[in-house]
């Protein structure tokens, strides 16, 4: 969604407020994509402070489904969203690229709602994901989900380097 931002720049002390959904089907950067299950709606406000800087407030949560950190189950994740930012709208479009914040959601007198959404939640994206709070993960060895029981492998280290803890462990071991 593309706000127009020319008549609140004019207006000293005018404030609009929009809710606006976020209609990307899926988030994605360097760790995969991840899809948008519940695009939420996102309350935003937008006050002109004067001198041409608007203060552009929002609020909203969007679900998103991630893989468990530990078994790669999916986990559906609802991502909280609050952010404030200041926009200079006397700033020329070169002056807003070297400002990296503004340069990818403002463009002339156009907010580009998504592109602000998306990169709030990436900077509120969680940084581990559990299905439950015990997850006890997958196998290093055969891949069996853990959750389901256990898969039978060895428990000893394969790498010949532990093998002299793994002895004295097995050696002193209370039962």
């Amino acid at each position: 969604m593309q706000i127009h931002l020319s008549e609140i720049s004019a207006s000293d002390g005018k404030i609009i407020e929009v809710d606006a959904p976020f209609e990307r089907e899926e988030i994605s950067f360097g760790q995969g994509r991840f899809p948008v299950l519940d695009h939420g709606m996102v309350h935003l406000r937008i006050e002109n402070t004067g001198n041409h800087v608007l203060a552009v407030s929002g609020k909203g949560t969007i679900k998103v489904r991630i893989p468990c950190d530990r078994c790669l189950r999916p986990v559906d994740t609802v991502i909280p969203l609050e952010f404030e930012r200041k926009l200079d709208m006397r700033q020329s479009e070169g002056q807003r690229i070297e400002d990296l914040d503004e340069a990818a959601y403002l463009t002339g007198m156009d907010l580009d709602v998504d592109c602000l959404v998306y990169l709030e939640a990436l900077i509120g994206w969680p940084a581990k994901v559990l299905c439950k709070e015990d997850c006890k993960g997958i196998c290093s060895r055969c891949g069996k989900d853990l959750n389901k029981g256990p898969c039978g492998c060895d428990s000893e280290p394969k790498d010949p380097r532990m093998a002299v803890i793994s002895e004295i462990f097995s050696k002193y071991k209370e039962v």
